[in-house]
């Protein structure tokens, strides 16, 4: 893995990671689990909302790679369909960010454009389906392994909660993309290590 990949592949971690001495508010955790919000009985903070950009910002990375792959040329039918959903899950959580960002008064991050994401993932390297499954699989890890790292910062239950469910999501992602590739599970504990 070259040291601009490897350095992508976790800078979701660390970007979420880095985010730890800030809390979101109760009232971002129940936007993001979906539960409506009486008018005024919620306030945001600046961190809250910069806490949230950085997670769209990241959303939009996976979004872009999984763009790419799709139009790369480089992948079968069963494995088009895959990345299909694994992109369109991304654009659900994002969704889901940039709602909640709006309702508390936030303007969101806008996405880098495809060249910018192709560039920073180093894409003009990848040639093969294995490569571009390869570089899925490492960056679902980390998306995986950042939203676990911002777990123990919370304290409230429910942000914990929210965090929990998209790492579940990317960690299904990896899962899968490490049985396509023929990988050795992970050890017991392995995420978020």
């Amino acid at each position: 893995m070259s040291t601009q990949t490897e350095s992508l592949v976790f800078s979701r971690r660390r970007v979420l990671a880095g985010t730890t001495s800030s809390v979101l508010s109760a009232g971002a955790i129940a936007l993001l689990a979906g539960i409506p919000r009486a008018h005024g009985q919620i306030g945001a903070s600046d961190s809250d909302i910069r806490i949230l950009n950085v997670a769209v910002g990241l959303e939009y990375e996976g979004i872009g790679a999984y763009a790419i792959a799709l139009k790369s040329g480089l992948l079968d039918q069963d494995i088009t369909a895959v990345a299909t959903k694994f992109q369109d899950d991304h654009k659900r959580h994002n969704d889901a960010l940039i709602g909640a960002i709006r309702s508390l008064g936030g303007e969101p991050v806008v996405a880098k454009s495809e060249a910018e994401y192709a560039e920073a993932l180093n894409v003009d390297q990848l040639t093969t389906q294995q490569n571009v499954l390869e570089l899925a699989r490492r960056l679902e890890l980390g998306a995986t392994n950042a939203y676990i790292g911002v777990i123990p910062s919370f304290s409230d239950s429910g942000l914990a909660k929210v965090a929990a469910r998209l790492a579940a999501d990317e960690a299904s992602h990896f899962a899968l993309l490490n049985f396509t590739l023929d990988r050795p599970f992970l050890p017991a504990l392995g995420f978020g290590a």
